[in-house]
């Protein structure tokens, strides 16, 4: 995967919940309670990791791409628990996904990869 095709899916996965263009985007899936399409969290942290070494050195990263990063990691986390909270049963290891999912993008943000 290449940085700009990461960041392309990064967008398309974070922003999906405005845009309504993509009904199997990460953040729409789990609004519906569903659990992610196989390998799409392995993907989403895939591109992170691609988009964290594009972006090492640099001081700034565009709006719409920090917008998108930002609706990922605070809506699957609102989704999860809303979804917990409605008895969804959610696979075993989707909450820790999350925390990956959240540790690499505070590593964007830092510029220093959170393990």
């Amino acid at each position: 995967m290449d940085d700009k095709t990461a960041r392309n899916f990064l967008i398309d996965q974070g922003m999906t919940l405005e845009t309504r263009r993509n009904p199997d985007a990460f953040l729409m899936l789990l609004e519906r309670g569903n659990a992610p399409i196989p390998g799409q969290m392995t993907s989403i942290l895939l591109a992170l990791k691609v988009l964290y070494r594009s972006l090492e050195g640099r001081s700034q990263i565009d709006r719409e791409l920090t917008y998108a990063l930002h609706l990922l990691v605070l809506e699957s986390q609102r989704q999860f628990e809303r979804g917990r909270n409605c008895g969804v049963s959610w696979p075993p290891l989707l909450a820790e996904d999350l925390n990956r999912l959240e540790r690499a993008v505070a590593s964007i943000f830092t510029g220093k990869w959170q393990d």
